[in-house]
């Protein structure tokens, strides 16, 4: 398996790590229906227009049923502060973002119409790709720091390290008469 491939594997690895634990958090949803049910230890009883949490993988299910509305405004809030933080953020410093950033972005845009979609994917196109300049940028120059570390999500600290170790290895390749 090469480098690049096993890379892929731990940032695949990482994101359904952190996805599930994004799905058994709470979110608030609005009931559009009667709903009475249990299952195993999960009890739900709430009445049309009712307002309750629960975890956002039973959320998920109940409002592809259409028997719940998830409240996403928050996610929607989370995503666009960061981006600000990152485009207010100076050249050469990275904007803190969370440790599962991406996967929270990317279970916000499942839930996105085509539209909305696609003007969200152009704005973090933008931010990607600002983000991915600094990284590179500084993990060329340097090994990730604490400070750094706690900036970055879990992808980019592979991202980081990546670039850092090939970094390192490029410079003894081309300065292996001098070191």
């Amino acid at each position: 398996m090469s480098a690049d491939a096993r890379a892929e594997s731990r940032i695949e690895a990482m994101q359904n790590a952190y996805h599930l634990g994004h799905l058994a958090e709470e979110v608030r949803v609005t009931y559009k229906k009667d709903i009475k049910m249990t299952v195993g230890s999960i009890a739900i009883d709430a009445k049309e227009g009712d307002m309750s949490s629960l975890q956002r993988w039973i959320a998920k299910i109940l409002a592809e049923q259409g028997a719940v509305e998830v409240q996403s405004a928050e996610s929607a809030g989370y995503i666009s502060r960061a981006m600000n933080r990152e485009r207010i953020a100076k050249p050469h410093d990275l904007s803190g973002i969370d440790i599962d950033f991406y996967v929270r972005v990317n279970d916000h845009l499942e839930g996105l119409k085509d539209r909305e979609r696609e003007n969200m994917i152009v704005s973090l196109n933008t931010f990607v790709a600002s983000r991915l300049e600094k990284i590179v940028k500084l993990a060329a120059a340097s090994p990730l720091s604490p400070e750094l570390e706690s900036k970055l999500s879990a992808e980019e600290k592979e991202l980081y390290n990546l670039i850092n170790n090939a970094s390192a290895k490029f410079r003894k390749g081309v300065l292996k008469k001098f070191d």
